[in-house]
């Protein structure tokens, strides 16, 4: 299957190492990436937001499926692109993915995709008219759109014990507050469920099946390596940013029950534990980047 993905990113580039049936191409923000991609054999191309390089639109033209990974507005893609896109003359299914902070705060409630989206933040509020510009462009041109909406993302590379190796870890504690997070691994599962599927769009969660407090993720990953965890902050202490309090003002519980009805998923790491303890065993040898 020809997949274009505005952002090769960490995600986009997980996907791709695990489904040798893609045929991938999609843009990057610099030239070193661009060369690098090429390099594993996917087509790259340089769009910085202003300036695209020679190429993409007919890489575009191909596609069969596409993967949406950027930021809100960042690169304006729908603007710039919106034209090649309604013309693809194979494009079946369009993948956004966006964040279960749409969710806002529910008080540690579960969530599901019938939830009510409560975000009031600036980035939160971007997503969802990200994800109602991206669905009604796709619906237009006669094709199908799935927004997956993500937990926090870890795996390789990106994780809390590579963060306690580099010294960066903190066990911040805010009374019930909780997290869900989603390794790479299950969200490429979910992403080659969805774009194989024959049925219409739907709003996916994909998160593990363990909320849990950020605090209980360090102590046992420092317990995996054998390792002190940092101390304990109360979270009125610990000195965070107005974007690092903002994170913690959401508190929700995410089901995945859906995608387990409909797609038949399990998630490989139901909890953080699974997922720490495979990166531990592996040496973090699966490439990162």
């Amino acid at each position: 299957m020809r997949v274009f993905f505005f952002g090769l990113g960490y995600c986009a580039r997980r996907l791709i190492q695990r489904e040798s049936w893609i045929e991938a191409s999609g843009t990057t923000r610099t030239a070193e990436a661009v060369e690098a991609l090429r390099r594993d054999g996917v087509e790259a191309f340089r769009f910085d937001g202003a300036e695209a390089e020679p190429g993409l639109e007919q890489a575009l033209a191909g596609a069969e499926a596409m993967v949406v990974s950027i930021p809100p507005r960042n690169g304006a893609a729908l603007e710039r692109f919106g034209a090649a896109i309604a013309a693809a003359p194979a494009l079946r299914r369009v993948l956004y993915y966006s964040t279960i902070g749409v969710y806002g705060d529910h008080g540690g409630a579960w969530v599901d995709e019938t939830s009510a989206t409560r975000t009031r933040t600036a980035r939160g509020l971007a997503r969802l008219d990200d994800e109602a510009r991206w669905t009604a462009a796709v619906r237009a041109r006669g094709a199908e759109a799935d927004i997956l909406r993500l937990a926090g993302i870890y795996g390789p590379g990106r994780n809390a014990l590579a963060n306690l190796r580099r010294g960066e870890a903190r066990r911040i504690v805010k009374p019930g507050q909780v997290f869900n997070r989603a390794h790479v691994d299950d969200i490429a599962e979910i992403s080659r469920l969805v774009l194989t599927r024959d049925a219409s769009g739907e709003i996916w969660n994909v998160a593990d099946d363990d909320p849990a407090p950020p605090q209980d993720v360090i102590a046992y990953a420092a317990a995996v390596l054998g390792v002190e965890p940092p101390p304990e902050e109360p979270f009125d202490q610990a000195g965070l940013s107005p974007r690092g309090r903002e994170f913690y003002a959401d508190n929700k519980r995410v089901s995945i029950a859906k995608a387990k009805a409909l797609l038949g998923f399990q998630p490989v790491y139901p909890s953080y534990r699974e997922g720490l303890k495979m990166l531990a065993e592996s040496g973090e040898r699966i490439e990162s980047r």
